[in-house]
C-alpha cells in the first residue's frame, strides 16, 4: 500500500522564544497568578458562602479534584503533542483539524475575554483602595488604560522577567491570606475550630451546585501550563509538575482560606455577616484577628493581584496568537519575536490595542466597569475555556486509540472520560447559574452564553475556508514544526496506516 504523504512541516524561524527560561516554579507562578487567589477569595468567596453555607469550602475541593482528573490525560498528551497551541493542537490531533481550528478561535476569544474584562476590575479595585485608604475618588478609566500600558510592557519584556514579577506579586497576595488564616487559627476562631464544613450534611445541600459553579470559575487559567512548553526547561517533566502543583495548591488553598473565614465568624454567624457586607467580609476578619494595618495591606494587594492576573493572561494570549500566526491562521506579523527579549511583541501590541478598543467602547457607552465590562466580558470567556477543556478531555482517548503508545489505560481512557463527564456537568452548572455571574437580564445572559457556540461555529467555517482556499495551511495545522524534538516515548515498529480523511494527517492505527 502506498504511504500517505505527510503534510508540509512549519519551518522554525531564526528568532525564537527564550528556550529553557522557565522552571516548574516559574510556570506555576503564571498559572496561579492568572487565577488571582486574593481577588477570588475576597471578592467571590463571600458570595459562595452565602449560596452554599458552611459547606462552601468543600466545593473548591470537588472542583480541584475534577480538574486534577482532567490533568491526568491532559499532561499525558503533552508528552506526545509538542505544540505551543496547547488545547487546539490536542483537539486537532484527536478530533480533526476542523474541530481544532474551531477550538483555536474559541481559545483566542476565551482568553481575551478573561483578560480584557479584568481591566474593569482593575479600575474598580483601585478606586475602592484609594477611597478606603485615603478618601480619594479615583476614576476607573484612566486606571484601566494605565494598566493596559503596564501589562503591555510586562509582556514585551522577557518571559523570565514576567515570571520573577509574578512570583513577587503572588507571594504578596497569598501571604496576606496566610496571615489572616494564622490569626484565626491562633485565636481559635469565634467559637473554636470545627470541621463541620466538610460533613456530608453541610456539603449535600442545594446551594452546593452554585458553589461548584463559582469554584470552577476560580480555577480558570490553570491549563495554560502547556502554552509555555517552548520556554520550559525539560518540558516533559516541568509541564506536568506545574499543572499538578497549580491544581493542588489552588484547590487546597481556596478550601482552607474559605474554611478559615467561616471559623473567624462562626458557623451560625458567618451567613448574616456575609449577607450584610459581602465585600467587607475578609477585611472585617483580618481587621479583627490581625489588625487594621493588615486590612490596608489587603486593599493594596488586591490591586496587585489583579495586575498579576492580567499579566499572566496577557502572556498566555500572546503565545496562542504566536502559534496561530506560525500555523498561518493569523497574519504572519503576529508571529514576530523580539530579537532581544524573545517575546511575541507584535502579538502583545495587538492584544493591548484590542483591549484598549473594548475598554474605551464600554466607557463611551457609559457601562459600569464591574457589572458590565468585567462580568459581561469575562463570563463567555470562562464558559469558552471550560468548553475547550471538555473538548480536550474528549480528544485524549480518541487520539490514543489511533496511535501506538506505551501509556496505561488510566491515563489514556479512564481519567479523560471521567473528566469529560465531570466537566460537562460543570458547564451545565455554570450555565444554569449564569445569572449569578453576570447580574444581568435573561436576554443578556442568553446572548453571552450563545457567544460560545457561535464563536466555535465561526471557527468551523474558517476551517472550511482554509481547506478550500489555502489547503497548504489547513494541511499543516497542528502538525509538529520542522526541527521539533521527537516524542520521548520509544517509537513502535511501523504499521500500515489507515487511509486518512481528506485534509487530515494519517495516524498509525492501534491493532485490536
Amino acid at each position: 500500500m502506498p504511504e500517505t504523504p505527510e503534510p508540509p512541516k512549519r519551518p522554525r524561524t531564526g528568532t525564537d522564544l527564550r528556550r529553557g527560561a522557565l522552571g516548574t516554579a516559574d510556570i506555576s507562578f503564571f498559572v496561579v497568578s492568572a487565577a488571582a487567589p486574593l481577588t477570588v477569595m475576597a471578592g467571590v468567596a463571600p458570595v459562595a458562602i452565602l449560596l452554599g453555607g458552611v459547606g462552601a469550602p468543600a466545593g473548591y475541593l470537588l472542583a480541584g479534584l475534577t480538574l486534577a482528573i482532567f490533568a491526568v490525560g491532559f499532561t499525558t498528551m503533552s508528552r506526545h503533542v509538542r505544540s505551543g497551541g496547547a488545547f487546539y493542537a490536542y483537539i486537532a490531533r484527536g478530533l480533526g483539524k476542523r474541530v481544532g481550528i474551531g477550538a483555536a478561535l474559541l481559545a483566542l476569544i476565551g482568553y481575551n475575554g478573561m483578560e480584557i474584562g479584568v481591566y474593569g476590575l482593575l479600575g474598580t479595585t483601585t478606586a475602592d483602595t484609594g477611597h478606603a485608604l485615603a478618601g480619594l475618588d479615583i476614576p476607573w478609566l484612566p486606571v484601566s488604560l494605565a494598566g493596559l500600558l503596564l501589562i503591555w510592557y510586562g509582556g514585551f519584556r522577557s518571559i523570565d522577567f514576567g515570571a520573577k514579577l509574578l512570583g513577587i506579586l503572588l507571594v504578596a497576595e497569598t501571604g496576606i491570606l496566610v496571615l489572616l488564616a494564622g490569626g484565626v487559627l491562633i485565636d481559635g476562631g469565634a467559637h473554636g475550630l470545627s470541621a463541620g464544613s466538610f460533613a456530608p450534611g453541610a456539603v449535600l445541600v442545594p446551594g452546593t451546585a452554585a458553589v461548584l459553579a463559582f469554584a470552577f470559575a476560580a480555577f480558570t487559567g490553570f491549563e495554560s501550563t502547556v502554552i509555555y512548553r517552548r520556554e520550559a526547561r525539560d518540558p516533559d517533566r516541568t509541564i506536568p509538575r506545574a499543572t499538578y502543583i497549580a491544581v493542588a495548591f489552588l484547590g487546597l488553598f481556596y478550601a482552607f482560606i474559605v474554611w478559615t473565614v467561616i471559623q473567624a465568624f462562626g458557623s451560625e454567624e458567618v451567613l448574616a455577616v456575609a449577607a450584610a457586607d459581602p465585600a467587607g467580609l475578609f477585611f472585617t476578619a483580618i481587621t479583627t484577628y490581625v489588625g487594621p494595618w493588615a486590612a490596608d495591606l489587603m486593599h493594596v494587594f488586591i490591586v496587585t493581584s489583579v495586575l498579576a492576573s492580567l499579566l499572566a493572561f496577557h502572556n498566555a494570549i500572546n503565545r496562542y496568537a504566536l502559534s496561530l500566526a506560525e500555523e498561518g491562521v493569523l497574519p504572519a506579523a503576529l508571529g514576530r519575536i523580539h530579537p532581544r527579549h524573545g517575546s511575541p511583541y507584535v502579538a502583545g501590541a495587538a492584544q493591548t490595542a484590542l483591549g484598549a478598543v473594548v475598554v474605551l467602547g464600554f466607557a463611551l457607552a457609559g457601562a459600569d466597569p464591574y457589572q458590565q465590562l468585567l462580568l459581561w466580558v469575562n463570563t463567555p470567556g470562562m464558559i469558552g475555556l471550560m468548553a475547550l477543556m471538555l473538548l480536550a478531555a474528549i480528544a485524549v482517548p480518541v487520539y490514543f486509540r489511533r496511535v501506538r503508545h506505551d501509556e496505561g489505560p488510566w491515563r489514556t481512557l479512564i481519567a479523560p472520560v471521567t473528566a469529560a463527564v465531570l466537566l460537562a456537568v460543570a458547564i451545565c452548572l455554570v450555565i444554569s447559574k449564569v445569572a449569578l455571574f453576570t447580574m444581568a437580564s435573561t436576554t443578556v445572559n442568553t446572548l453571552l452564553v450563545a457567544l460560545v457556540p457561535a464563536v466555535f461555529l465561526a471557527g468551523l467555517a474558517l476551517a472550511q475556508r482554509l481547506k478550500t482556499r489555502r489547503p497548504e495551511v489547513y494541511a499543516r495545522f497542528a502538525e509538529e514544526p520542522a526541527g521539533a524534538a521527537e516524542p520521548a516515548v520509544p517509537a513502535a515498529p511501523a504499521a500500515p496506516a489507515a487511509p486518512a480523511a481528506q485534509g487530515e494527517s494519517a495516524a498509525p492505527v492501534v491493532s485490536p
